[in-house]
Formats: C-alpha cells, structure tokens, sequence
C-alpha cells in the first residue's frame, strides 16, 4: 500500500489518505452565504470520490470581508444549521471536512458589503476607490470575529478550521510588506507582522479547545514587488508552530500577482506539477509541523515522489477535483493516468454567472462523444 494511502491524524483527526481537496470559491452558497443543496451535494461528491480531507471554501468571518458573491458565510449563528446539513451528509459519506476561515480585506466586493473594503495599511496607489484602513479597535474585532466563527464551525459538525492567510487576502496582506505599512505593533518586523496570525490562532484555540485541529494556509512568496518573501514566510510559519498550529497548507502568489495558477498553459509534464515544492523543502527543513502541498498536483508519481522525498506530508488539489470528484477513488483502484483538469480555468465562467463553479471542457468533451 502506498504511504498516499495510509491513515493519518492530525491532532485527532483521522484521515483515511494523504490527499486534501484545497478551498476554491465554489459560487454555490446563497445570497447570504447560506449553504445550499447544490453545494452540499459537491462535498458529498469529494467524500464519496476518496478525497481524505475536504477543505470547505473560503466562508466569510464579517460581513465587510467577503470577496464574492455566493460565498459561503460563517459571520452568524443563523448559518449553523445550514453548515450542519452540509457536515452531516460529508460524515454520512465517509468524508472529513474543516472549514476555511476568511476575510478578504482589499480584495472584499463593495456591492455587496456596502461599505469600503478594510485593509491593513492604505495609502497611495493601491486603489482608486475608497479604503478603510483597520484601527486597534477593528483589529481586536476581526480576532474576536476569526473566534466566533471557529466556534460555529465546531458546533455545525466541521472537524476542524483552517486560517485563510494567503492569496493577498487580510490576513495575507499582513504578512505582506507591500500591503502591511504600519507604523504599531503590527507592522514593520515579521515579528510584528504575524502578530495578529498568533491572536487569532489563540482566539480560535480558546473557542474550540486544544483537541480540534487548527490549520493555516500561507503564501510562500507573493510574487510582487516588494511582497512577502520565503524567508520571512518561513519565519512565520515557525512562530505559529510553536505557538500550536497543526498543519500548515502551503501556496503562493496573490490575485494580483497572476502566481495563483501559472498554469494556464496546461499542465502536462510532470515538470510542470508541484510548483511550489522548493519552498516546501525549505520548510520542512525549518520545522516538523505537518506540511500540505498546493499547486499543480496532477499525476500520482508526483505525489509519491514528493511525500517519499520529504518535501510534504499531504497533496492538496483543487481544479483536479472540479472534473473528477473522484480522481483518488480512480487512482487507489489501480487507473493511475493523470487528471483529465486541463488547468485552462475555464471552471470560473459558471460560477460568475451564478451557476457554481463546474468543468466546461469535460462538458464540450461530453457533449461532443454525444
């Protein structure tokens, strides 16, 4: 048996294999993030296709930070009997699912928060539309809001939370000396800017004791100028392991930086997959916290390679998934081709148009054999 395929825990929780379903916006929550039928059935989808652990999309912590329309929400009790719906039927399937905890700072939608969007720091030239840059007090709010929903998440059946800190959005823009220009306590060292990482960390922790899994996804660079470097990323990442984090989902790249997927060419060479895997070895090197890998996992002989090298502890997917829910049913049965995803990001154009995020070219392909 492969050590893909192996069980693990990770502060409890059992995992059945090493693969994770990493979050994407699935555009399938309703107006006010409520969980719907159609995106329930997609986790069920990832259960029942083998997926050891799904990370939920991102689910808005505050009503100022959510980034789209359709988003999952977590900002209220009143979504807790949704989110449980959803749990349950992951459970009933054979599935283990934590949700993502975020906010989206800068990158939040006007139109929908009805206020400006808050950022750490603002200052010339990083919008031509009004932004509010957090006080002391705000920051206090958005540790008490991370804690709260963590609290929901535990009491609608998750088995555990991952902190959104990657991708540009808040949390990331902290860590970010091109986002974070501070002059207090949160800005200036990496010390300074992880600050708020180790209070929300110690919020979540006092709302769902030490016995709950509490992940972090974070960036190992940004990719832009004067942006998060992977030195400081891994010092980071060292403080919140000592503090007591899990695990640790490493990715890269900001949605202005055009690194979230440097794919778009497709990925067919198995050269082409786990882009962001010397910055995973460095990691490894620098701590011993269970380590998920992001970005471009296609082939099985990738993920064997890299958990056999050292380099991760887990392989994250997330566009494989969109195609095949059942990629890692296929791959433990003995059909070890690759993933059909042709990384062309097509999956998007559904869930703008309110449809939910969904494979256009394996429909084009269905539809022409029909």
């Amino acid at each position: 048996m492969s050590v893909l395929f192996e069980t693990t825990e990770i502060n409890g929780m059992k995992l059945g294999n090493r693969f994770v379903r990493s979050a994407t916006w699935e555009g399938m929550a309703a107006d006010d993030g409520a969980v719907t039928p159609k995106l329930t059935q997609t986790m069920v989808d990832l259960a029942e296709g083998g997926v050891g652990l799904i990370i939920s999309g991102h689910a808005f912590v505050s009503q100022e930070g959510q980034a789209g329309p359709w988003q999952m929400g977590i900002y209220k009790d009143e979504l807790i009997d949704g989110l449980k719906t959803m749990t349950d039927a992951v459970h009933q399937a054979g599935g283990k699912i934590i949700a993502q905890l975020a906010h989206a700072g800068h990158f939040a939608i006007k139109t929908l928060t009805k206020q400006p969007p808050h950022v750490v720091s603002d200052y010339n030239g990083l919008s031509k539309s009004p932004r509010h840059e957090l006080t002391i007090e705000d920051i206090k709010n958005l540790v008490t809001a991370f804690g709260e929903a963590a609290k929901r998440a535990k009491a609608a059946g998750f088995d555990g939370v991952q902190i959104h800190s990657a991708h540009g959005y808040l949390l990331s823009q902290f860590l970010s000396p091109a986002y974070n220009r501070r002059k207090d306590e949160y800005g200036g060292s990496i010390e300074n800017r992880t600050r708020i990482h180790g209070q929300i960390y110690n919020a979540i922790r006092k709302a769902v004791g030490n016995d709950y899994p509490v992940l972090i996804k974070i960036n190992s660079e940004d990719y832009i100028e004067n942006g998060l470097s992977l030195e400081d990323s891994i010092a980071a990442a060292k403080m919140l392991a000592n503090v007591g984090i899990d695990a640790i989902e490493l990715s890269g790249g900001t949605l202005s930086s055009g690194k979230l997927s440097p794919s778009r060419g497709g990925i067919n060479k198995e050269e082409k997959e786990a882009y962001f895997k010397q910055a995973a070895a460095a990691y490894k090197k620098a701590m011993d916290v269970p380590l998920i890998l992001v970005g471009g996992m296609r082939s099985l002989n990738v993920a064997k390679k890299t958990l056999s090298s050292g380099i991760a502890d887990y392989i994250s997917m997330c566009r494989p998934f969109i195609r095949e829910p059942g990629l890692i049913n296929r791959w433990e049965s003995g059909d070890t081709r690759p993933a059909t995803c042709k990384s062309d990001n097509l999956c998007f154009g559904p869930a703008l148009e309110g449809k939910g995020i969904s494979c256009v070219t394996d429909e084009l392909e269905k539809n022409k054999q029909a």
